[in-house]
């Protein structure tokens, strides 16, 4: 489906240049483009607009709204030049003005060669209905802007009103016209002043917006270098350190010759730093299956309650502090949400783990509150609490709060606890203070993403 064109215009002179950057933004706001795009598109506009008047003496410029097989409506600008381009190959500029725009071609349309650009118009913007299609076109055609040649024109018009009322007085006449003469010097030096700026700023948009697409790849392969570099290096490590852990375990079976107890005991540290290894590596293997993007959610309607009572079922016997109390309330019915069973039982079982790891006395609980299309579900404790400077910090790989309260640990557990909440379609937000304990809040939404 193709609107009738929203505004069309001709570029002939220098000037239309800058009347053409400026409908083209105007037009790009009309529609509901971004503010950045509308830069985007009236940034590629003007630079192909001087290349056409340079190059075949200028074009017809027509404003449309076009729709896509996929349904999604586009601004497209048109640029029909007033002469043959002089290689039906042309391409306009260079490839960092493509990129200011979704497309960037030279297409044949109506037996004429034209130079056609087009931005995706959101899907947040107001429906572009033909009633509203003309409501904006009567908008546009309302609020041509004023241009260096139409205050030229009518200066000269008033200058002539003068002359055939006050005929006799060809002094003042001379004088007025070259009072004009010197009005129309200024006017010209300050446009071409104004359009040398413009030049200069549109280089600058142009190789900006080259260098940030430029960092934008550096930084995409970095991160996938190293989601490689972790997943190859874990996955590396885990035989050798399950072959460790296999072999202690048959030293000390009673099928074996008899250690004495040194032995046992230092056979026993064996087993528990293999352990930990095997730990570190199992979360390093997460870690990077959840960057690299392979880790994809099961989703399925889960009872929360089902979910807490697993949970309190498992950390409780793994809790040996008695000074601290582990505290699961029982979520409200119904308590059911879409998610990935699994991976929001890792969640909670981290935050838990943490919470019961930095809390040597009082409490960690967990609760679930219902609000609206959400769930929150939130983990307390009466922990040493944490500064506000290190609120974001936590949530780096391997870091840990430096003090008197560190334990051991491999700083993964938030990271990775963070990374699967986003992935669920949801957030983990911190609360805390020192001496105050912690608070940490999943929220999620109820039927998924």
């Amino acid at each position: 489906m193709e609107h009738e064109p929203l505004l069309q215009m001709a570029l002939r002179v220098e000037q239309d240049i800058f009347v053409v950057r400026q409908r083209g933004r105007e037009v790009a706001a009309a529609v509901g483009l971004e503010r950045q795009d509308q830069v985007r598109i009236a940034t590629a506009l003007s630079e192909v607009a001087r290349d056409l008047l340079r190059g075949v003496g200028g074009a017809d410029v027509v404003f449309a709204v076009t729709a896509a097989p996929d349904g999604r409506q586009h601004l497209r600008v048109d640029l029909v030049p007033v002469s043959p381009l002089p290689d039906r190959r042309y391409e306009p500029q260079s490839g960092a003005v493509a990129r200011l725009v979704d497309t960037l071609s030279v297409v044949a349309a109506a037996g004429d060669t034209v130079v056609r650009m087009s931005r995706r118009i959101p899907v947040t913007a107001q429906a572009l209905t033909p009633q509203r299609v003309e409501q904006l076109r009567a908008q546009l055609g309302q609020s041509v802007p004023g241009t260096v040649e139409e205050e030229l024109a009518t200066q000269n018009s008033q200058l002539i009103a003068a002359l055939d009322e006050v005929r006799s007085q060809r002094d003042e006449l001379a004088r007025l016209n070259e009072e004009l003469e010197q009005t129309n010097r200024g006017v010209l030096a300050l446009y071409h002043q104004l359009t040398d700026e413009l030049e200069e700023t549109n280089r600058g948009v142009v190789a900006l917006y080259a260098e940030l697409d430029e960092k934008s790849v550096q930084l995409r392969s970095a991160s996938e270098s190293k989601s490689r570099f972790l997943a190859n290096v874990s996955h590396e490590l885990r035989a050798p350190v399950t072959a460790i852990i296999g072999l202690a375990r048959l030293l000390t079976d009673a099928a074996s010759d008899p250690l004495t107890l040194e032995q046992e005991r230092q056979v026993g540290l064996i087993r528990s730093s293999a352990a930990d290894l095997l730990s570190l590596v199992n979360e390093l293997l997460d870690l990077a299956k959840a960057e690299s993007g392979r880790l994809e959610p099961n989703w399925a309607e889960v009872d929360l309650r089902a979910v807490f009572g697993q949970l309190r079922g498992t950390l409780r016997a793994l809790h040996t502090v008695p000074e601290v109390t582990l505290v699961v309330e029982e979520p409200s019915s119904p308590a059911t949400i879409r998610t990935d069973e699994m991976l929001l039982a890792q969640v909670l079982r981290n935050l838990l783990h943490n919470g019961l790891k930095f809390t040597t006395r009082g409490e960690v609980r967990l609760r679930a509150e219902r609000s609206g299309d959400s769930w929150k579900l939130v983990v307390t404790d009466t922990g040493s609490g944490i500064p506000a400077e290190f609120h974001e910090r936590i949530f780096e790989e391997f870091y840990q709060v430096p003090g008197p309260s560190r334990v051991g640990g491999t700083g993964l557990g938030l990271p990775y606890a963070r990374r699967l909440a986003t992935l669920l379609g949801g957030t983990l937000e911190l609360s805390s203070e020192p001496g105050r304990g912690s608070t940490f809040t999943v929220s999620l939404p109820a039927n998924g993403t």
